[in-house]
């Protein structure tokens, strides 16, 4: 991809990174307000900004309305998701869904490291990182000669933690400060113009074996849809361990791309997410926006 060809997706991550400071104040209004349905006055208030701003901003962020967007990640709308396709990877699996299915049109390929690579910790292994904006705030993208490993979420301030988070995981490999190779990976994942089928995203797998079948189970939910830690047990032949799954998913390294935040309770619940629930309600919301845009 030629840098020249960034500058349009690079500069609409821009306007949503800056959205998105806005955007994660009214989430995490909504979330501790949820059950009494607030009105978009009172979201725009707790998020700084005038109701018609809110309006405007999150039809820019995700296609939907401040209301559109409490309604799609409530938890009743979680549970329907859950009840309307309980066996989300049993369908997965038997249609052959690819890219399209999974990431809004993005063509994904993947590949795991040997397990000697990851017993060593990552030695002799180069990570290139940069620091992006995101329409979920800060995205800290790793790469390697191989593809993307790794992609983190920041608020602002909290950069440099993100990154030593993701350093603990391979703490002896050699990490390299290289925003301009790893802008074309955050382009390409973020904005529908930097994407190619002839040029899937190339991502790579540092992880047990263990965490890399659950990993790679990920990648079969489809987006708008969910599944649930005993599902996937279910799925990786260790239908006992939906504990031990959940720590896996916690772990996993390639956030949003492969797709853990469509994990929820047995009860649609959200539960944890390594990222903060505030950006898995977001990120939720805005997956649901590019399915069905709102009209009006």
């Amino acid at each position: 991809m030629l840098p020249g060809t960034l500058a349009g997706p690079i500069a609409q991550l821009e306007i949503g990174a800056a959205d998105y400071d806005v955007v994660r104040r009214a989430v995490a209004y909504v979330t501790t307000h949820m059950r009494a349905q607030p009105e978009v006055e009172a979201i725009a208030l707790a998020a700084g900004v005038t109701p018609r701003a809110l309006t405007d901003l999150f039809r820019r962020w995700c296609g939907l309305t401040p209301k559109g967007f409490l309604q799609a990640v409530t938890l009743d709308r979680a549970r329907q998701v859950l009840a309307d396709c309980p066996n989300v990877l049993d369908a997965a699996l038997e249609l052959g869904l690819s890219g399209p299915g999974r990431l809004h049109d993005l063509f994904v390929v993947h590949e795991a490291m040997s397990p000697g690579e990851w017993k060593t910790g990552g030695a002799g292994l180069v990570i290139r990182f940069g620091l992006h904006p995101s329409p979920f705030g800060v995205a800290l993208a790793m790469s390697t000669a191989r593809g993307l490993c790794g992609l983190a979420f920041a608020d602002p301030g909290e950069e440099e933690a993100a990154l030593l988070d993701m350093r603990r995981r391979w703490p002896h490999a050699t990490y390299v400060e290289d925003p301009e190779a790893t802008a074309p990976l955050v382009a390409q994942i973020f904005h529908s113009q930097a994407r190619c089928e002839a040029q899937p995203l190339r991502i790579v797998f540092i992880g047990t074996d263990f965490e890399i079948s659950v990993w790679e189970t990920l990648l079969r939910i489809p987006m708008g849809r969910a599944t649930t830690y005993s599902s996937i047990a279910g799925h990786v032949g260790r239908p006992k361990a939906a504990r031990a799954v959940g720590a896996a998913v916690g772990k996993n390294p390639i956030s949003f791309v492969v797709p853990c935040h469509r994990v929820l309770g047995k009860n649609g619940d959200l539960t944890g997410y390594h990222w903060g629930l505030t950006r898995k309600r977001a990120i939720l919301g805005w997956e649901a926006g590019k399915l069905a845009p709102e009209a009006g």
